[in-house]
C-alpha cells in the first residue's frame, strides 16, 4: 500500500475456460485448490465486495472475515489508519454472527463456485468449538481457519496464540468438532518469541496446516492532538512493512515443519511478493491490505505470480514451495 489517496481499479478476471500452461494447482492438507491465490480473512468479509472486480471463484479459495458465535459491533471508531508502509486496523472483529453466516454469505459462495476457507474467532475455547459444530457439513466449505490470533480483541489475554498450551486447547476442541475430510488451519501471531513453538503445538494439537501470519500490533499518534490517532489505542499492523516478518516466519516454520501446509501472507501487493512467501515455504498465499487500494489485486496477483513461477522455471507451484531452503544446512533431505 503506498501514502496518499486510495485509487481504485478493475483487473480483468483470470479466464477459466484457458487451457493453464502450467500446473497451478496447490494441495492443502489434502484439499486440491486449482491455485495457490486467496483472499485474507476480514478484507473482504465474504466476497461480495470483489465481486464486481473479479470472478470470486477464479481464485484458489475466498477466506472469510472471522464469524463468531453472536452478532458483534466491533470498536468505536476511528478503527482505521494509514501508515508509511501499509495500514493499522482496530476493527474487533465486527459482524453478523454465524447465524446470518450460515444463511447468507456461505451459500452466496457457493452458489458462485467459490471454494470457502471459513475463518472462525471465539473468546474461549467453547466458543471455537461451538463455532466449529456449527460449520461442520456446510457446504461450499474446504477448510477452517482458526484464528487464534487476533491482535485487536480488548482483553490481550485472549490471544491464544501467543501461548502454547492455550493455542493447542483451541485448535484440539475444533479439530475434534470438525468433519475429518476439512483441514483445520490454526492462524499464527507474529508477536511471539518462537514461533515455531507454536506452530508445533498446534500441529501436535490436530491442525492440519498453519496461517501465517497475522498483524503485528502496532500504535499510531495524532501529532495535533497528540492522542491516540485509533480509539481503540492499538491495532494490527499490516501492508508492505511486515512482509520481511511474514518471510522470516514462514521460513523458519518450515525449516522446522517441512511437511506442514502454509497459507502465507502479510504485505503481498505483487506476484513477486507473493512468489517470496511461495519460496520461503508456503504452499499458497493470500492478498489482504492491497484490496483497499486496488480491489482487482487478488486477480492481479494470481496472473503475476504464474508468469513470474514461468518466468524462473517452474513448470508448477509445488515445485516452488520452500524452494530458497534447498542446500540449506537445516534440510535433511
Amino acid at each position: 500500500m503506498s501514502e496518499g489517496r486510495f485509487s481504485v481499479r478493475t483487473v480483468p478476471a483470470p479466464d477459466r475456460q484457458d487451457e493453464p500452461r502450467y500446473d497451478f494447482r496447490t494441495n492443502l492438507a489434502g484439499v486440491d485448490l486449482p491455485n495457490p491465490v486467496l483472499t485474507a480473512s476480514g478484507c473482504a468479509a465474504a466476497g461480495r465486495e470483489l465481486e464486481q472486480f473479479f470472478d470470486v471463484a477464479a481464485l484458489g479459495a475466498v477466506v472469510t472475515k472471522s464469524i463468531m458465535l453472536e452478532p458483534r459491533s466491533g470498536r468505536a471508531t476511528p478503527r482505521m489508519a494509514e501508515t508509511a508502509s501499509g495500514m493499522l486496523n482496530s476493527i474487533g472483529l465486527q459482524g453478523p454472527g454465524i447465524d446470518h453466516f450460515l444463511e447468507h454469505d456461505l451459500p452466496w459462495l457457493h452458489e458462485r463456485g467459490a471454494r470457502a476457507v471459513v475463518s472462525i474467532a471465539g473468546g474461549s475455547v467453547e466458543e471455537f468449538a461451538a463455532l466449529a459444530g456449527r460449520l461442520r457439513g456446510a457446504p461450499g466449505m474446504v477448510a477452517l481457519e482458526v484464528n487464534i490470533s487476533c491482535p485487536n480483541v480488548a482483553n490481550r489475554g485472549l490471544v491464544f496464540a501467543c501461548d502454547p498450551g492455550a493455542a493447542a486447547a483451541v485448535v484440539s476442541a475444533v479439530r475434534d468438532r470438525t468433519s475429518p475430510s476439512v483441514p483445520v488451519f490454526a492462524k499464527l501471531s507474529p508477536d511471539v518469541t518462537d514461533i515455531v513453538a507454536i506452530a508445533r503445538s498446534c500441529v501436535d494439537a490436530g491442525a492440519d496446516g498453519l496461517s501465517m501470519i497475522n498483524t503485528l500490533l502496532g500504535m499510531a499518534l495524532d501529532l495535533d492532538t497528540m492522542r491516540p490517532v485509533l480509539a481503540g489505542v492499538t491495532g494490527g499492523l499490516s501492508g508492505p512493512a511486515i512482509k520481511p516478518v511474514a518471510v522470516r516466519c514462514i521460513w523458519q516454520v518450515h525449516a522446522a515443519l517441512p511437511d506442514v501446509p502454509i497459507i502465507g501472507m502479510g504485505g503481498v501487493r505483487s506476484g513477486l511478493d507473493a512468489l517470496e512467501l511461495v519460496l520461503a515455504g508456503a504452499s499458497a498465499v493470500s492478498v489482504g491490505t492491497a484490496v483497499f487500494g486496488d480491489p482487482g489485486a487478488p486477480a492481479r496477483v494470481l496472473s503475476e505470480l504464474r508468469d513470474a513461477l514461468a518466468h524462473r522455471g517452474f513448470a508448477k507451484i509445488a515445485d516452488a514451495v520452500g524452494f530458497a531452503h534447498r542446500d540449506m544446512p537445516h534440510r535433511k533431505d
